[in-house]
C-alpha cells in the first residue's frame, strides 16, 4: 500500500511539473505603433520648394550642409528635410578590427559631430549623378557626391555614394536614412554611377 501511495504521489508530482513546463506564458498586449511624424508634432516645417520632389529634396540636403569657413549651417532647415527618427550612417573601417562597420547616428548626433568641422574648415558637397527608384510612397536615391573645402576648389577632397531612402507623405518627401561610403583606391566609383 505504501508503494502504491508513493507511486501515485510521484505520478501526480510529475504531472504537475510537466504541466508547469508546458504552459506558455501569455505575452502582455503590445502598445500601438506610433509613426515618427505622429510622435513629433513639433517638428520644424520644411520650405515647400525643398521637399516637393525627389530632385529638390536631394539638392536641399547637399545645399544645407554646404558653406564656407565660419558660416553656421541652418540646422532647422536640415531637420525639416528628415523624419524626426531618421538615421545618418557613415560606413567606415574600424581602427582596431580593420573590418568594415557602420556608425549609426541620429540627426542630432550628426549635427553635433559635423557642425564644428564644417564651420572651421568649410565644406561643400554636391551630387554629380543620381539614380532614382520609386514604388508607392517609398523611394531610393543612389547619389554620387563630391566634397570640397571651398566651392571653387578644382579637386574634391572626397567622392563617394550616398544611399538615400525617402518617404512620401502629405504631398512632400522626407529623408528616412542616408548610408554612405567614400571612394578609395581599391574601390573606385563604377562608371555607371558617374556623369556621362
Amino acid at each position: 500500500m505504501k508503494h502504491l501511495a508513493s507511486l501515485t504521489f510521484t505520478l501526480l508530482f510529475s504531472s504537475s511539473v510537466l504541466a508547469q513546463q508546458t504552459s506558455v506564458p501569455v505575452a502582455p498586449p503590445q502598445p500601438p505603433l506610433v509613426g515618427s511624424l505622429a510622435g513629433h508634432s513639433e517638428w520644424p516645417a520644411a520650405q515647400p520648394a525643398d521637399v516637393g520632389t525627389i530632385d529638390t529634396i536631394v539638392a536641399a540636403l547637399y545645399d544645407v550642409i554646404s558653406g564656407p569657413k565660419g558660416q553656421a549651417r541652418d540646422w532647422n532647415r536640415m531637420r525639416s528635410l528628415f523624419l524626426p527618427d531618421a538615421r545618418l550612417i557613415p560606413s567606415r573601417t574600424d581602427r582596431n578590427t580593420h573590418r568594415n562597420d557602420a556608425v549609426i547616428l541620429s540627426l542630432e548626433d550628426y549635427i553635433r559631430r559635423a557642425s564644428p568641422r564644417m564651420t572651421t574648415e568649410g565644406f561643400f558637397e554636391r551630387g554629380i549623378h543620381n539614380q532614382i527608384e520609386q514604388f508607392g510612397n517609398i523611394a531610393h536615391v543612389w547619389s554620387t557626391y563630391e566634397s570640397r573645402h571651398a566651392a571653387g576648389d578644382a579637386k574634391p577632397i572626397d567622392r563617394g555614394i550616398n544611399s538615400i531612402q525617402l518617404l512620401k507623405s502629405g504631398g512632400r518627401y522626407y529623408i528616412v536614412q542616408v548610408l554612405w561610403d567614400s571612394e578609395t583606391p581599391t574601390t573606385p566609383i563604377p562608371s555607371q554611377y558617374l556623369p556621362k
